[in-house]
């Protein structure tokens, strides 16, 4: 195994990683801890009242996945509270009438951006001290990384369009001389080492589909048209 020669890390900036379950949450995941670790220090935020707000705004059950658009823009007029405040719920309810937030609650807004699809602009973010949300199309070898938690190219294989995934960029190394980008993922603290894992250069270059940038907060309330 190749020595792991890191660059940058800033998993000091986020608390324990969570875990998803079966429910198709993984950008709202990424964006909440995005978010709260840029709030410092660490408090976790209600992902669940994003991917609310960011279902009701596009008009898709709750029973699909969140679309990014959507999500920033819950995010900027929206905002979220913290976690304790609407707790993640590992199921949804039997009858969606009776799924929605608490009501009034404090939240926090921020605004932010889709980048490029392209690692050295997720690289450069990490050396400005920024996590970059990383939107991806998955294949087998993601579920099972090696013992040192990375994620390497295998042969024949190819993005599967139909598992995309959101995981956030918190670091970034070199492993044999190439670059790696060690990722947090929102599947517990079981995949990976606790929860985080590299992917190589050749894993992730070619399954990167977009980056996102959480940038400054908004203060001034946002008409909720999502309400």
């Amino acid at each position: 195994m190749a020595k792991i020669v890191v660059v940058k890390d800033l998993r000091s900036s986020f608390g324990p990683v969570r875990d998803q379950g079966q429910r198709p949450t993984c950008l709202a995941f990424a964006v909440s801890d995005a978010h709260a670790a840029l709030r410092k220090p660490w408090k976790p935020l209600s992902c669940e009242f994003v991917f609310y707000h960011a279902q009701r705004r596009a008009g898709r059950e709750p029973t699909r996945p969140a679309l990014l658009s959507s999500v920033l823009t819950t995010l900027r007029l929206d905002g979220q509270p913290i976690e304790t405040d609407w707790p993640y719920l590992d199921d949804l309810p039997a009858d969606l009438g009776d799924y929605g937030p608490p009501s009034g609650l404090s939240v926090f807004r921020r605004n932010g951006e889709a980048k490029s699809d392209k690692l050295g602009g997720v690289v450069a973010q990490l050396d400005a001290g920024l996590p970059a949300v990383v939107l991806l199309f998955l294949s087998d070898a993601f579920y099972e990384p090696d013992r040192n938690g990375v994620v390497h190219e295998r042969p024949g294989e190819t993005p599967d369009p139909a598992r995309a995934h959101a995981v956030i960029a918190v670091g970034h190394a070199r492993i044999g001389g190439k670059r790696a980008i060690l990722i947090r993922n929102s599947w517990g603290d079981e995949w990976g080492i606790d929860g985080y894992g590299w992917l190589s250069e050749d894993f992730l270059a070619p399954r990167l589909r977009r980056t996102v940038v959480l940038e400054e907060e908004v203060h001034v309330p946002g008409k909720n048209l999502a309400a």
